[in-house]
C-alpha cells in the first residue's frame, strides 16, 4: 500500500538489519522516503540497501545503539546527509528467554543496554531535530511492556522502561507538536527469538515457535506506518495482544496464571 505522507520524510531506523526494522525500512522507501538504516552490521546494511530504496535516499550507519557515541554520531551522520530529521524509530532491541534464577545478570545488563538505553540514546541526539520538524519518535516495545513474561524477566523490564521514557517524554511535549507513538507487536515472525540471549549470555539459536504461524515483519510495518500518519500516540496489535493488556488491567492475577500456562508449553521451556 503506498503512503505519500512519507515521500521526503528523512527517517532513522535502527536495527534496520532485519525483521521489523528491515521491513519498516523497505516500505518507507518505497514511499520516496529518504532512510538512515543505522545497526551494528555496516555490511549487511549495504548489502540490503538496494532494496529498500536508491543510493541517494539511503544512508547506513555503523550504530550500536548501547553506546552514546554511536547514536550521537548517527544523528549527525543523517543531519550531513539529508539536513534534517522527520521520524526515529527505535527497533533495535534483543531478547532472552531464562529463569532469573539461574540469571547472569551480564545478561539484563545487555537488555537494558540495547533496548532501553538504545531507545533513550537515540532520542536524546534526534530531539532538537524532531521538533524542529514536529516530527514523530517510535518506541517498538512488545506486548511484553503491558504484560510481564515470565523467563524474560530482562525483556519485559526494558520494554516496560521504554513505555514509561516515552509516555513521560510524550507529556513534555505536549504543546511542541512532537508526535511520541508507543508501538507494541504482539509475536512477530522475525529472528529476534533465535538470537534471544539464555542464562549464560549465549544465543539461544532457535526458535521456540511456530514463525509461520506469526505476523509478518511486513504486516508489522504496514500498521507502523498508518499509526504514524495518524500521529498515533499508542498501538497495541494482534487480538490475543489487545487481549493480553485488557486481562492485565482488569484480572492481573488471573492474566499471571493464564500465562504461567501459556508460556510453559513453549518447545524447551525453562518452567513447567
Amino acid at each position: 500500500m503506498n503512503h505519500p505522507y512519507f515521500k521526503d520524510k528523512v527517517i532513522i531506523v535502527t536495527g534496520a538489519s532485519s525483521g521489523i526494522g528491515l521491513a519498516s525500512a523497505r516500505l518507507f522507501g518505497s514511499c520516496g522516503a529518504k532512510l538512515v538504516l543505522a545497526a551494528r552490521s555496516i555490511d549487511k546494511l549495504e548489502s540490503l540497501s538496494a532494496s529498500v530504496a536508491p543510493a541517494e535516499r539511503v544512508l547506513c550507519v555503523k550504530c550500536d545503539v548501547s553506546c552514546e557515541q554511536d547514536c550521537k554520531q548517527m544523528v549527525q551522520a543523517a543531519l550531513q546527509r539529508f539536513g534534517r530529521i522527520d521520524i526515529l524509530v527505535n527497533n533495535a532491541g534483543i531478547s532472552m528467554r531464562a529463569m532469573f534464577a539461574d540469571l547472569d545478570l551480564k545478561v539484563i545488563r545487555s537488555l537494558m543496554d540495547v533496548n532501553f538505553w538504545g531507545t533513550v540514546n537515540c532520542t536524546k541526539y534526534a530531539l532538537p531535530y524532531l521538533l524542529e520538524a514536529k516530527g514523530s519518535v517510535v518506541g517498538v516495545i512488545s506486548i511484553a511492556g503491558y504484560s510481564a513474561l515470565p523467563a524474560r524477566t530482562g525483556y519485559s523490564a526494558s520494554k516496560y522502561a521504554i513505555r514509561g521514557f516515552l509516555d513521560t517524554l510524550r507529556i513534555e511535549h505536549l504543546k511542541d507538536g512532537l508526535n511520541v507513538l508507543v508501538f507494541a507487536p504482539g509475536y512477530t515472525a522475525s529472528n529476534v527469538r533465535n538470537a534471544a540471549l539464555v542464562a549464560d549470555g549465549s544465543a539461544q539459536g532457535e526458535t521456540p515457535l511456530d514463525e509461520g504461524k506469526l505476523m509478518s515483519a511486513e504486516q508489522c510495518a504496514e500498521h507502523l506506518a498508518k499509526a504514524l500518519e495518524r500521529r498515533r500516540s499508542e498501538v497495541i496489535l494482534t487480538s490475543l495482544g489487545k487481549l493480553t493488556v485488557l486481562a492485565h488491567r482488569l484480572f492481573p492475577r488471573l492474566t499471571d496464571k493464564l500465562t504461567y500456562k501459556y508460556i510453559a508449553r513453549e518447545a524447551g521451556s525453562p518452567f513447567k
